[in-house]
């Protein structure tokens, strides 16, 4: 199983429409291209741990997808192993959606997006939940320090698959830091010229006075 995210993915009705419209040929060439690796090698666990936010998807009872936005410090979506994510679930809006759903359904689809890099990467995967004891000790190994949000659960992620998605269409956003990051030397050099702007009119007032 060489594309084992298109194996969990590619129905025969998504193959037909991949003929279809001419991308399937691609897509067969990956499938048989020989074993696959972990699902989480350096690079996907590199940039996993680089995340302060993802989307991720399930199902409910009622055959309806339900996608939510999780965020957190950066890096709090933890790598485990080549495996293996969890993060901790922060207390929210008290809907529940997600917890009740992964209670009928485990499976979860998830996407990880570096706006400013236009980068995302897809992860397929069954979730196993963690209450009480568990949920603590595990958050015991695996703090995130200063976050002031409560913990209800740990969500631990069985990763089935990942998948490297293409940059189009991704808008490049930044982030405050990334933002302050980037003003960071402007703003040195215009603390600098006012340094030197002041000096220079303090001699040119001596000269006048003199």
């Amino acid at each position: 199983m060489a594309y084992p995210f298109g194996s969990a993915i590619f129905t025969p009705t998504i193959k037909a429409l991949q003929e279809k419209h001419g991308s399937r040929r691609s897509y067969a060439k990956r499938e048989s291209a020989g074993v696959s690796s972990d699902p989480i090698g350096p690079d996907e666990a590199q940039f996993i741990e680089e995340r302060d936010s993802f989307y991720m998807a399930t199902i409910g009872e009622t055959g309806w997808p339900y996608v939510q936005h999780r965020g957190g410090p950066k890096g709090f979506l933890k790598v485990i192993d080549a495996n293996t994510l969890a993060f901790a679930d922060f207390r929210g809006n008290r809907q529940y959606i997600s917890a009740g759903n992964l209670t009928t359904n485990p499976r979860v689809a998830m996407i990880l997006v570096d706006y400013p890099q236009q980068t995302r990467l897809k992860i397929l995967g069954t979730i196993q939940t963690l209450e009480g004891v568990e949920a603590k000790e595990w958050l015991s190994e695996h703090p995130d320090p200063g976050y002031p949000a409560q913990m209800e659960r740990v969500f631990a992620i069985h990763v089935e698959a990942t998948d490297w998605n293409c940059q189009q269409h991704i808008t490049p956003r930044f982030s405050e830091d990334e933002i302050r990051g980037a003003l960071n030397p402007w703003e040195d050099r215009f603390e600098s010229l006012q340094k030197e702007n002041a000096e220079l009119r303090r001699q040119l007032e001596s000269v006048k006075v003199a």
